[in-house]
């Protein structure tokens, strides 16, 4: 498979920075593009170049030209639209968060693995090569045992009521938008945490206006997040061990430097001629991943595992559960695909 085929279904401002990501990773050709709308599918088309228009998720999923579907809804329809994508035979890269749950997200893996399809979550940070780099320098001892990892994700606002981020039907709220990056974060640094601790304050529809997570390991390790949707942070991260520390500036999740601290040593930055500070760069990089897994017949990534995606989707609702924040997806099945 020299050239990968690929299809995008839907048409927001995400799926526009991952399809001009695309138009510079060699091997990648957008051929579809698919959306509830087709006036906004032609208009994607027309602005990227795109051959095919489709103004339905279904007939993307069923076009036998695709190789594999970028799905960048909101995470209230990943479910769905993953799950067409799947049962049609397309490989599948879905944003994050993942789903709206873990149940969902269970439901979903399964799909890819009966019938034998790559489903890969868009968690771009695992792709990066300085986050790759941090993580092989943790790994390698370079700051000793982990004892706290900290990171923070917060956007000023306001949103209003109207806005699907105050929507709990879309899954609205801080967390899956935005707290899934620390959440991530603290998961590829330590893996999944033993205990769960979290407080939150919640709009007057019942999501996540702020919350605050404190993740715990046997190993006494610590994780201290935040996120917010009405204060805006630095959205940065640091990792501290018993020998050193790294710190991650503004734009942790998709950085372009990090500085290594050690005692009795000169702070070392650490740089990338691969990274940049772009997010669409760094989705280039994911897309790249998917792009080597799908040549060599692999049916998940191995920087982006399906464990690794479920664990951080338990997490997520073990916080949800301790700040009371409730989808209506959580009492009722997914809608079928």
């Amino acid at each position: 498979m020299e050239r990968v085929r690929w299809g995008v279904l839907a048409t927001g401002g995400i799926a526009a920075h991952f399809t001009s990501g695309l138009l510079d990773s060699p091997g990648a050709e957008v051929v579809a593009v698919g959306s509830r709308s087709e006036e906004s599918a032609r208009a994607f088309a027309d602005r990227f170049g795109i051959e095919r228009a489709y103004g339905d998720w279904a007939s993307l999923a069923a076009d036998a030209e695709v190789d594999v579907v970028y799905v960048a809804t909101p995470h209230s329809a990943h479910r769905a639209a993953a799950g067409l994508c799947l049962e049609a035979g397309r490989a599948v890269l879905c944003e994050k968060a993942f789903t709206l749950n873990s149940r969902e997200a269970e439901e979903l893996i399964a799909l890819a693995r009966s019938g034998g399809r790559f489903l890969m979550e868009g968690m771009w940070m695992y792709c990066n090569p300085l986050i790759r780099r941090m993580r092989e320098l943790i790994a390698d001892g370079a700051i000793g045992e982990v004892r706290t990892v900290q990171a923070d994700f917060g956007l000023a606002g306001p949103f209003p009521a109207s806005h699907r981020l105050r929507d709990p039907a879309q899954g609205g709220g801080a967390l899956l938008d935005l707290g899934v990056y620390p959440v991530s974060f603290a998961h590829l640094v330590l893996g999944e945490p033993e205990q769960v601790t979290a407080s939150a304050v919640l709009s007057p529809e019942g999501v996540d206006l702020r919350s605050a997570m404190l993740l715990s390991w046997a190993s006494g390790a610590q994780a201290l997040l935040h996120c917010a949707v009405d204060s805006g942070t630095g959205v940065t991260a640091s990792v501290t061990g018993s020998a050193g520390r790294i710190d991650l500036p503004a734009g942790f999740f998709h950085p372009e430097r990090f500085v290594l601290h050690r005692p009795g040593r000169e702070p070392e930055e650490v740089t990338s001629p691969e990274a940049s500070a772009l997010p669409r760069d760094s989705m280039r990089h994911e897309a790249e991943e998917v792009m080597r897994c799908l040549r060599a017949g692999e049916l998940q990534s191995p920087l982006v595992p399906w464990e690794g995606t479920l664990a951080v989707m338990r997490t997520l609702d073990a916080v949800r559960e301790r700040t009371g924040v409730r989808y209506p997806a959580d009492l009722s099945p997914a809608p079928a695909s």
